[in-house]
Order: structure tokens, then sequence, then C-alpha cells
């Protein structure tokens, strides 16, 4: 898929063709022994100095071309852009300094100016064309053709003016990406509580963490530990629209004007490139091929679903109007499935969290996945990290033969702060290349903890921590390959989620939860009654997720599959709340302009949606009784991770199941709640 570049910036080019970018003391790792923003320019500046140099290199060697003396001159030039480009990014979101921050900003075009002119070298194309694909391996010889279909899905093969366009819609696509993120990360919103008594509901923990002010206000923020209860657990309905709205309008207005502006621009690229819409194109190198096949798979998901998610609404609604609430719209939903869980399961996901410390968690979960794929996670106390707060591990492999083998670093950067990044994501650092580096990661999310707070965490948060972590493990045990292009989450794009949803699936377990969970207070092991309750509940509302999945993925792909100029985004956002979810439109939401994946994911939000189809279906060939120690476990390192794209991935589902994947285990996991004696 063509990714967000931007042109070549002509200033300092030539000196780092020349070779005269003087060597970091760390080239790996931009955080370490960075002072400024000019240190932050200085590092990035080496390693596109490398990039340049390997391409040159690339293009003047002479005689048969091979994989030796041309892939792999290509592939160290990616590595390099790899590493900046993740770094630089790693900068932008989490540093607490904000002149490193518009630094690495103003970076990441740089960057990418690199990759698109690379992407656009003819002189590489045609020697990256000339290697003989049939003297290769499987590996080396996917690895080739795919990298030869991004060429041409970047225009390689067109005129020079054609070329220049590209090089000119990118890097206004690349600026005008940073300016949407950007405005979502600076815009946090507050709510001004006048009286504490509208926070009746939330947890004590909660109310103890925002005392009034000295005139008895108390002030909430859209960060995620401060939202998401009051929309879980709060009475007032007055609150929680409150919260929804100012949530739901990060970034508005400035961002509906620049999403328009992108929107154009994405547009204008895919018919320069010969493609009816961006769709089309973002499409072409996917596992779904072509934005007909995204339409085939919303449509099969929604038929899967949408039964389910109607029955589930009047279940709801029905026991809402016993308690005289009528009418419920979007930001009455997650109260009243928490309220009717409660009732109808005798579950209450408030009695969970003193179960769920942070520490415990992060502990559990690390332990869950060292037992699962045969790992041993170890602190490092003195590593160098890039916030105070940032926890590092190395990992060692226990299969490796002999003792614990070494295979790589993770990072946790896990609890929100300002300026920092309000999501919850993972991202690879280091590309991992078998036998000369070692794989680095890290995650990057907002849970409540740190400054002496337990941390006490919802369900919905823990399960997005294996989701992240699911992440984590594919790029470290994907980390093996011969080439880094090939390396952990490098697979088609629609397969990225795959893994990490599939580990959603493990928090399911008694004996395992029972591992890790434990009362902050107490000790006390969750119980298994109440875990029972627990399953049962979260059970609850799956075809009301799977519906929402494929409403956020409809929108994604509407505003990209059209000539932008008929798109009204506020009228398909409407319009998709009203075909996809039964709660009443909430006036005033403008998701769009706090919609990341609409940058990131593009029109392929479906991903989520194919991805959960796979995911489950992987999660049913395990043994329910012997999850993490049975023999399926391993299979599935094996067989799905530990190759990373060096097969298509298409291979990695057959290899893992024995056939493609299908809708039968999404209908069984939506219908389960319906199906229990």
């Amino acid at each position: 898929m063509i990714r967000q570049m931007a042109m070549v910036a002509m200033m300092g080019v030539s000196l780092m063709a020349m070779g005269q970018v003087a060597k970091p003391v760390d080239p790996l790792h931009a955080w370490v022994g960075l002072q400024d923003a000019d240190s932050l320019a200085a590092w990035t500046n080496w390693h596109l100095a490398e990039e340049q140099r390997l391409v040159a290199e690339l293009t003047a060697a002479k005689g048969a071309r091979t994989a030796e003396n041309t892939l792999k001159l290509y592939d160290e030039a990616q590595f390099h852009l790899m590493i900046a480009g993740n770094q630089v990014n790693l900068m932008f979101t989490t540093h607490a300094d904000k002149a490193i921050r518009d630094k690495a900003q103003a970076l990441t075009p740089v960057v990418s100016a690199a990759s698109v002119a690379l992407s656009l070298n003819q002189e590489v194309y045609h020697a990256l064309s000339a290697i003989d694909p049939k003297a290769q391996d499987a590996a080396t010889k996917h690895y080739l053709e795919r990298q030869l279909l991004e060429y041409r899905l970047a225009g390689v093969d067109k005129d020079a003016a054609t070329r220049d366009k590209v090089k000119r819609l990118s890097d206004e696509m690349t600026q005008t990406s940073l300016e949407f993120s950007r405005n979502i990360q600076d815009d946090m919103r507050k709510v001004l509580v006048k009286d504490k008594s509208e926070l009746e509901g939330l947890p004590a923990d909660y109310i103890k963490r925002h005392a009034p002010a000295a005139d008895g206000t108390i002030t909430l923020t859209t960060d995620s530990p401060d939202y998401t209860p009051v929309m879980t657990y709060a009475k007032s309905a007055q609150l929680r629209r409150e919260m929804y709205l100012e949530y739901n309008q990060r970034g508005y207005p400035k961002n509906k004007t620049v999403l328009m502006h992108l929107l154009e621009l994405r547009q204008e690229m895919a018919t320069t490139l010969g493609f009816k819409t961006w769709a089309d194109l973002a499409t072409a190198d996917q596992m779904v091929g072509s934005a007909v096949g995204m339409h085939k798979l919303l449509n099969d998901a929604d038929a899967a679903s949408r039964v389910a998610s109607a029955r589930e609404f009047q279940m709801v609604s029905e026991f809402a109007a016993k308690q005289g609430a009528t009418n419920l719209s979007l930001s009455d939903s997650a109260y009243w499935n928490e309220q009717y869980r409660r009732s109808a399961y005798d579950f209450d996901s408030q009695s969970v969290r003193p179960y769920f410390p942070y520490a415990e968690v992060e502990a559990g979960i690390l332990k869950t996945a060292a037992a699962l794929f045969h790992l041993e996670f170890r602190r490092v106390e003195n590593a160098a990290v890039w916030n105070a707060s940032v926890h590092a591990y190395d990992v060692y492999d226990l299969l490796a033969g002999g003792k614990p083998a070494l295979a790589g670093r993770i990072y946790l950067d896990m609890h929100p702060r300002e300026g920092k990044d309000k999501w919850f994501s993972e991202s690879g650092l280091i590309p991992g290349v078998r036998g000369e580096q070692l794989p680095e990661a890290t995650l990057i999310c907002n849970f409540p903890g740190g400054d002496g707070d337990p941390g006490l965490m919802q369900y919905s948060d823990v399960v997005t921590y294996f989701h992240e972590f699911g992440h984590m493990m594919h790029e470290v045990l994907g980390g093996k390959q011969r080439w880094a292009g090939q390396s952990g989450i490098t697979t088609e794009g629609d397969f990225v989620e795959a893994p990490s949803q599939m580990l959603e699936e493990f928090f399911r377990d008694p004996g395992l939860l029972q591992s890790f969970a434990k009362h902050y207070q107490t000790g006390e092991v969750l119980p298994a009654a109440m875990i029972a309750k627990m399953n049962l509940a979260s059970a609850f509302g799956r075809g009301s997720w799977v519906q929402g999945q494929v409403f956020y993925s409809t929108y994604a792909m509407e505003v990209h599959d059209r000539d932008p100029k008929t798109v009204d985004l506020d009228a398909l956002l409407k319009d998709g709340y009203v075909r996809f979810s039964h709660y009443q439109f909430v006036d005033g939401n403008r998701l769009y302009a706090s919609f990341t994946h609409l940058t990131g994911y593009s029109s392929n939000y479906y991903t989520y949606v194919l991805d959960k189809v796979i995911a489950v279906d992987f999660f049913a060939q395990f043994d329910p009784k012997n999850l993490l120690e049975g023999p399926t476990a391993l299979r599935y390192r094996k067989a799905v991770l530990e190759p990373g794209s060096s097969k298509p991935a298409a291979e990695l589902v057959k290899d893992f199941l024995g056939r493609r994947e299908n809708m039968d285990a999404l209908k069984k996991w939506v219908n389960e709640e319906f199906e229990k004696p």
C-alpha cells in the first residue's frame, strides 16, 4: 500500500550523500544521549545518510544482479528508514519536551521524503527486477515479488511528470496527517462538574482521585482514565452526554477541514496511479485484494451479527425502560449495557477492578505470554528509556536449545502524561535481522496507575492490554527473518490485528486469571464464581460489538470509495450510526475529527473485522482445558508468529488452520450468549 510519504527535502541531501553526518553515540536508540531538538535531527540525518549511501552502492554495482549484491543493500537501506521512522514517531508521540515533539513532527516528512524517493527510484526498481526469482529461497522470492508490487503501486513505472506529482502529493499527505494527529494530541477537553453528587455511581478510587477544587467544582478530562469510567458507571445521563460530546469533538472544527483536504489528496493520488478511488488503491496489496472484496467482507460480517445485535438492544432497552430510561442514545450505551449485565448475570464490572491493579496485570500478562510462547521476561532496571515511567524487559527464548537465548527487548510506556499520545498502541522500534540485530518494540498506552495510584483497571482495560501485547509478541517472535523488511509485523496490513485479537480470548480462562488477578489490598485471588459471572456477562454484546466494527469500517470505506466532493462527513456519520446501531444519534458528535485510524488505516479499518474472523477461528483450535501448555500453542507460535511476513498472510492462516478462514467461528462467538443453558 502507498505509505504517507513526503517529497524529498533538498536541504542537507548533498551532505548526507557525501557521508559527512557524524555517527551518533547510539545509532539504534534516538533517545539515548538526546539533549535537544538538534540532537534528534542529527540522529535522524545519520540514518538518512546511511540509506543514501547504501542506495548509491546498490545502483553503482556492476554485473549480474543477485540477492547478495542488490536485495541485501536495498534491505539495509530500508532498515535505516524503518528505524528513523519508528523512533521519530516515538519521540513525537511520547516525549515530555514540546520542542523535541515539534522537531519530531518536522522530521517525519523528511524521513518520508527518503521513503518516497526510494519507492520512485527507477534504478533501484530495475536492479531488483533483474534478480532471478527462481534462484531464491521461498521467503526471498516472496519478499522480492512484494517489493516490486509496492514499487508499481507507488508509480515507479510512470513518467517523470507523474512521479513528481506523486512526490508532491505524498508530501502533502504526510504533512496533513501529522496536522490531524497533532490537533487531537493537543486538544485535551475538560468537563467541569459543579457538584460531586454528579459523580454518583463512579468507583470510590475515581472519586478520590478527583477531589473538588476550593469552589467545589471537579475537573474531568477526555483522557481515557477519566472518560471511560464516566461512560460506564456514571448515573448522570447529563454528565455522560457532556463527556461523550467533548470526547467526540476533539480536534473539531480544525480536523474537519484537515480531513477533507486529506481525502482530496488521496483521491488525486489514486487517480494519478490509475485507480478509480483511494479504497481501490489501498486494498490492491491486501488480503481482501480489492474494494469489492472489502465490501463483501463487511456484508458477510453484517449478516453474521445483525440479528444478535438487535436482540441485545431489545434486552437492554426493555431493562432500561423498567428503570424509567427510554429513548437511549449513544452516550447511554456503555452505562445501560453495564447495568443490564449487573442485573442479568449478577455481575458488576466494578467488583473485579480491585483484582486488577496495574502492577499485577502487567506481571500476569508477562507470565501468560511466557507460558504460552515459551519465553522469559527479565526486567532491565538500568535500561536507557525516554521517560522514567517506562519499564524495559529483555525477552529470552526458551526454545533456542540449551540456556535461554536473548530474543529482543520490549518497553512498556503505559500511563498518561501531558503531551503524550492519548491512544493505546504497539510500535516496532528496531526490526530484527537474523544473526545481526534483535528486535525491539514498545507499547504506548494510557492505563490508570503510576505516582502511587494502584491503577485499578476495568475489564476492558485488561482486554486492551492483552490485545496490544499480542502485537508485541508478533513483533518479537517474528523478528528473526533474513530480511528486515520481513521482520515482525510487516505482513499485509489486514492481517496485523489477527494475533492481537486472538490473544484477547485468553483473558476468559479461569486458571490464567487466577494466576495474577489478586485483590490489591487483601491479596485474595479472584474467585472462580466471579470469573464465571464475568465470562457470562462479557459474552453479552458481541453482536453489537461486531456491528460497531462494521460501522467504523463502513465509514472509513465510504469516505474513501467516492469523489471527496460528494462526501458529507456529518451525513455519512449519522447515516452509519442509524444503519449499524439501535441507539439514537447524539447531535454534535464529530467522531471523524478524532478518528485517528482514518490517517493510519485510511480506508482499511475493515482490518479489525477480517482479523476478528481469523482470530476467533484461530482460538477455536486451542484446547480450552489446556490453553497455555497444549501443543496448539507451540504450533501457533511456529506457524503464525515466527514467520513474520516471510509468507503471504493467507498462507500463514492456511498453515495453522489447514484451510482459509470462514465466518463459522465468528457466528458461534457472536451467538455464544444465546446458546447457554
